[in-house]
């Protein structure tokens, strides 16, 4: 089957939706190269505006239409990621991926490409894919010999594929997709820039990409008008973390505005150990919770982990503001557009 945001502005305008069921980018830059050798270089927004919003897409577009190309990568393409450069003579059209958010970026661009991808990890929302697609072995543990047999032009990965970037790279030029959550959103942007450049589909990037920021526009003034303040946890089977300012749901707050209810939460990629009591102390306004165990397995899920009379006498409980997440996409498919546009909407219906 042939099958890129600037600063942390954020409430919502309505979107129509399907539900969904985690470096170092100063110098991620793509660039269209004209075969005449001239060079255009396609960044992200904050770093073409100096007053750090978005360009439009006629800028974008008039900016390489200056090089004799358009920003949709019809001549070779060069992308940097952490890892150094990606190139290639023109847009991919085998492509396996690993990344669920690179999978979910795809399936927003309407990319018609060959795909070969871990067809036992999909998420839900993306189920299509796990047919009509070449299975590329498991999540932690590419089948090598499989894809080196699809002959790809491009392989997609990101941190669970990290001790095989090496051996990929010997097959197919390789893009290392990686996120910070202390630099999200313009991680976040360049991205989905660089997937979109490599597939000729950077016009269809950038629009997406301004329409999400837009969103998060109105989401983050309806936000900073209400004195609420919110709680991010995640539950595992049972157990409960929570996520503050600079985690890999700071998003929440960094970049949708919400009020934090502890700022002093630790800063870590798997949280910071909680408990009833804790979350009693805090008694936030909001509780934002992502059940991993609906992803990974488990027997206890979120609503009953929270199913407790501390969690019950919070303020959060007592005006109906305890809000289940979409786990597939904060969880398994963040940093896809699709998945985005998802979680800049839940986080938005709370202020309507």
């Amino acid at each position: 089957m042939r099958r890129t945001l600037s600063t942390a502005l954020a409430v919502l305008t309505a979107l129509t939706l399907s539900a969904c069921g985690s470096g170092n980018t100063a110098a991620a830059t793509t660039t269209v190269t004209t075969a005449a050798g001239a060079t255009t270089p396609v960044t992200s927004a904050s770093d073409r505006s100096p007053a750090g919003t978005t360009a439009s897409r006629a800028e974008t577009e008039s900016a390489a239409s200056q090089a004799g190309t358009t920003a949709t990568g019809t001549g070779p393409i060069t992308v940097t990621d952490i890892k150094g450069e990606v190139s290639l003579d023109q847009p991919a059209q085998r492509v396996v991926v690993f990344d669920m958010g690179a999978l979910d970026t795809i399936d927003a661009l309407g990319a018609d490409l060959e795909l070969a991808v871990p067809q036992s990890n999909i998420p839900s929302y993306l189920s299509k894919y796990e047919t009509d697609t070449v299975n590329a072995g498991g999540l932690f543990e590419p089948d090598l010999e499989t894809i080196y047999d699809f002959e790809p032009d491009l392989i997609i990965i990101g941190g669970r594929q990290a001790d095989f970037y090496d051996q990929l790279k010997e097959i197919a030029p390789t893009l290392y997709v990686s996120i910070d959550a202390a630099n999200y959103l313009n991680d976040f942007e360049q991205t989905n820039l660089n997937i979109a450049a490599l597939l000729g589909k950077t016009t269809e990037a950038r629009t997406q990409l301004d329409q999400i920021e837009a969103n998060m526009t109105e989401v983050s003034t309806k936000a900073a008008a209400s004195p609420d303040r919110a709680l991010i946890i995640l539950t595992s089977d049972g157990k409960i973390s929570a996520y503050g300012l600079g985690s890999r749901f700071g998003l929440i707050h960094e970049g949708l505005g919400v009020k934090a209810a502890d700022e002093t939460v630790e800063e870590s990629t798997h949280g910071e150990e909680s408990s009833y009591e804790y979350i009693a102390e805090v008694n936030p306004d909001i509780l934002f919770v992502i059940d991993r165990t609906q992803v990974a397995g488990g027997s206890t899920d979120a609503a009953a982990t929270l199913d407790n009379d501390l969690i019950k006498a919070t303020n959060a409980a007592q005006n109906d503001k305890i809000i289940y997440l979409d786990p597939e996409c904060w969880y398994l498919a963040s940093g896809g557009l699709n998945a985005m546009k998802v979680m800049v909407s839940e986080v938005g219906a709370v202020f309507d």
